[in-house]
């Protein structure tokens, strides 16, 4: 939907000189940029990795001065906001920056608000969505609580915006966690660890030797390299349908997202379900939380021998499972988003 509007602005001729994009992902139409020039802002693994094959080098943070920029609006609003926070910070007075965005993402509670703040000009609609440009003043003419910042979501624990549950541990993590057995395997994954509350829990039980922290957002993953400092933690930017370790371990816990965008996609819980059979030795065992309607049990009993409801509520279910059948984990899951 971007790509329509992109092209819509731009008639397939990107403004000149270098471009910063904020927020670009694989589904981005990125054609008549050039890779030379352009520098993507993406801290979401499986986006970084399908960019590459584009063409395009990504980082995580923005890095030096440019003469344009593209903010592509995410689903969170604080997010949002420190996305074109970080765009200012980059851009000189007088410089053009467009801000692309979907209805149901506020794109229109944005431009109501950047109007307010400095000149914006050339408003398009398109599938469901709106681009506009805005003409950047001098500096210092965004509110302060725009950029980036910690937040403590729970004490001793950092997040940033735009990271799953930047709030507060989330309800889920926390039911899970409670139906934890007191003593773990030696070898431990959380797959999509997110800003290590739950890792924090299971490194409190006695028994775990090592424990690896598996998350796709860079950001995320930062603030649990700052919220989880014991020693036996090991840190993995990556996608964790895809992630793999040289040796197998015994133990996984997870609560996996189950969103693309707006719309619930039980498949990419059932693609973190398989990702744990094929980490896990079949004597080893998976603690899993999730939704109470999500049909997750038919998944778990194809890649597992032994698969058990342990208790929650109404709003959630705590599974557990063994027996991994490595045979059938190597299925083929699909693209890994956050929650």
């Amino acid at each position: 939907m971007a790509s329509s509007r992109l092209e819509l602005v731009f008639g397939g001729t990107p403004p000149e000189g270098r471009i910063l994009l904020i927020g670009a992902g694989a589904d981005s139409d990125l054609v008549h940029f050039d890779p030379a020039r352009t520098q993507i802002v993406q801290r979401m693994f499986p986006d970084v990795a399908a960019l590459k094959v584009q063409g395009f080098q990504s980082v995580t943070e923005a890095e030096g001065d440019f003469d344009a920029g593209i903010v592509f609006l995410p689903r969170a609003r604080a997010e949002a906001r420190a996305r074109i926070a970080t765009a200012a910070e980059h851009l000189p007075p007088g410089a053009s920056l467009w801000i692309d965005g979907q209805k149901t993402d506020g794109i229109d509670s944005v431009l109501k608000e950047l109007r307010g703040l400095a000149p914006v000009d050339e408003v398009q609609s398109r599938a469901h969505g709106k681009i506009f440009r805005m003409e950047l003043p001098a500096p210092g003419w965004l509110p302060e609580d725009w950029a980036a910042r910690d937040h403590e979501a729970a004490p001793g624990f950092v997040t940033r915006p735009g990271v799953f549950s930047a709030d507060g541990p989330d309800p889920a993590s926390q039911a899970l966690a409670a139906h934890l057995p007191e003593k773990l395997p030696t070898r431990m994954v959380d797959l999509g660890a997110g800003w290590g509350w739950l890792s924090a829990q299971v490194l409190t039980r006695p028994g775990v030797e090592v424990l690896h922290l598996v998350e796709a957002d860079a950001v995320a993953l930062d603030c649990a390299r700052r919220n989880v400092s014991d020693p036996r933690a090991h840190f993995h930017w990556a996608n964790a349908l895809d992630f793999r370790l040289s040796e197998p371990v015994n133990g996984v816990v997870m609560n996996p997202p189950f969103h693309e965008g707006r719309a619930a996609d039980p498949k990419l819980g059932a693609g973190f379900i398989r990702a744990a059979a094929s980490l896990l030795t079949g004597a080893g065992r998976l603690w899993m939380v999730a939704n109470r309607h999500l049909p997750y049990e038919q998944t778990l009993r194809e890649v597992f021998g032994d698969v058990a409801e342990l208790g929650g509520d109404s709003r959630f279910k705590i599974l557990t499972a063994t027996g991994a059948k490595r045979a059938g984990a190597r299925g083929s899951i699909p693209r890994g988003r956050r929650r």
